[in-house]
C-alpha cells in the first residue's frame, strides 16, 4: 500500500468529515487507506462517521481521550502503507496536494518528512508552514517578538525548500524513516510532537522539506484556545521538548528561556482573564452580529444556504469591499477543494466557508451552520 492517512477526532465530526471527502477526491488514483482515531468524543462522531463513510474508512473508537500523539500512535501501528499522513482533522486538501507531496518524496529519498503551504482560514499563508528548530537562541528571539528565524522568511514560498520543523497539520512521514526515528513522543499530549518528531528525523539522518502544495487549515477547532487548559498544555509542551534536547546546557543558556516562556504564559493568561472581563461587563464588542455572507455556487447550493442563513438570522450580502467581517461560502459539490483554496487565495482576508449538500452544513471558522 502506498499511503496511510490518519486523522485523530475529538468532537469535531463535521470537520473531520469534510477532511475525510477532500482526502478521498485527493487519492482517488492512489491505493490509499484512512484511518479516524476517534478520541472518545461526545457529539456521536463515530456513529455518524461510520454511516457516512462505511467500510471506505477504519475508524478507531478509544475509550478515552488518548491526546494527539497517542491516538496518531496508535494508528501509526496498525496502518500499511509505504508513507504515513498526519493530517489534522479540521483541514481540506487539494486535489493535487497528497500526489504532490508523494512524487516529491519518491524523487527525494532522504526525505523523512514534509510539509505543505497551509493556508488560514481567512486564505493567507500560515507562517508555520516552514519552521526553524527552536533552538534556545532562536526560541529566545521568537519570545522576544523577532520571529523570522523561526518561520524560516527567507525561503521562497512558491519553491521546495529543506526545513526544520514539519507541521503537525499536514504531517507526510516516509515509514522507513519513520520506523528509524521513532513514533511521536507520548509525553506531548497536544502540541510540541511534530517539533520534536521533526528534529528526531533530522538526527536520524533524513531531511525535512517544504513542498508548495496548498491545504486550508482552520486552526484549532478540535480544541478550545481560550481556556486555561490550552495554556497550560501548550506551554508544557514547551517544557517537555526544551527539557529533552536543551535539558543538558549550562543554567546561564536555559534560565532565560524558561523565564520567557513562564513570562508568555503569564500574558496569555492575563490576556485571556481580561477579555472574559470585558465580556462580562459589555464592554467586548460581540462583531460576530455583525458578519455577513456571500454564497459562490449553484443555485440549489444557494437556496439551500439561504434557507439556513435566514434560520440563524444571518446575513447574505453581494461582494463587499469591506473583508474585516465577511464570510466567503464555496459550493463544495461543485467547485473543486482546489478551487476553493484558488478562490479563497485571490481573496485573501475574506474567511473561508464551505457548503456540503450531503451533511447540509455549512462550515466555517470557529462555527457550524445547520
Amino acid at each position: 500500500m502506498k499511503l496511510s492517512v490518519i486523522i485523530v477526532n475529538y468532537n469535531v465530526r463535521y470537520y473531520v468529515e469534510q477532511s475525510i471527502v477532500s482526502v478521498q477526491k485527493a487519492t482517488k488514483d492512489i491505493d490509499c487507506e484512512i484511518i479516524v482515531v476517534d478520541n472518545h468524543s461526545s457529539d456521536g462522531s463515530v456513529d455518524y462517521l461510520s454511516q457516512r463513510f462505511g467500510s471506505a474508512i477504519t475508524i478507531i473508537d478509544s475509550n478515552h481521550n488518548l491526546g494527539f500523539a497517542k491516538g496518531n500512535n496508535l494508528a501509526i501501528r496498525q496502518s500499511k502503507g509505504d508513507y504515513v499522513l498526519l493530517l489534522n482533522p479540521d483541514t481540506f486538501v487539494g486535489d493535487d496536494s497528497i500526489r504532490q507531496v508523494l512524487d516529491f518524496m519518491d524523487a527525494h529519498p532522504k526525505a523523512g518528512g514534509a510539509g505543505v503551504m497551509m493556508h488560514n482560514s481567512d486564505g493567507t499563508i500560515a507562517r508555520e508552514s516552514r519552521r526553524g528548530l527552536p533552538t534556545p537562541f532562536v526560541s529566545l528571539l521568537k519570545m522576544l517578538g523577532f520571529p523570522k528565524r523561526y518561520y524560516m522568511s527567507h525561503l521562497s514560498w512558491d519553491c521546495p525548500g529543506q526545513i526544520d520543523v514539519v507541521s503537525g497539520a499536514f504531517f507526510m512521514l516516509r515509514r522507513e524513516a519513520l520506523d528509524k526515528a521513532g513514533l511521536l513522543d507520548e509525553d506531548f499530549f497536544m502540541y510540541g510532537e511534530d517539533i520534536d518528531l521533526s528534529y528526531r528525523l533530522q538526527k536520524a539522518g533524513y531531511e525535512n522539506w517544504y513542498v508548495p502544495a496548498r491545504i486550508v487549515h482552520y486552526k484549532g477547532e478540535s480544541t478550545q484556545k481560550t481556556t486555561f487548559r490550552y495554556v497550560h498544555v501548550f506551554y508544557q509542551a514547551m517544557f517537555i521538548f526544551f527539557r529533552k534536547h536543551y535539558g543538558h546546557l549550562s543554567l546561564l543558556v536555559t534560565l532565560p528561556i524558561k523565564l520567557a516562556i513562564y513570562f508568555r504564559a503569564f500574558l496569555a493568561l492575563i490576556q485571556m482573564l481580561t477579555a472574559r472581563v470585558r465580556r462580562s461587563l459589555g464592554i467586548y464588542k460581540n462583531y460576530g452580529e455583525e458578519r455577513v455572507y456571500v454564497l459562490i455556487g449553484s443555485d440549489r447550493m444557494k437556496a439551500e444556504c439561504r434557507a439556513i442563513l435566514h434560520k440563524k438570522g444571518l446575513t447574505e450580502v453581494q461582494l463587499p469591499t469591506d473583508r474585516r467581517f465577511v464570510t466567503l461560502i464555496y459550493d463544495a459539490d461543485t467547485l473543486t477543494y482546489e478551487e476553493i483554496i484558488t478562490q479563497a487565495t485571490h481573496h485573501a482576508g475574506y474567511q473561508i466557508g464551505t457548503y456540503h449538500h450531503d451533511s447540509q452544513v455549512i462550515i466555517v471558522q470557529r462555527e457550524l451552520f445547520l
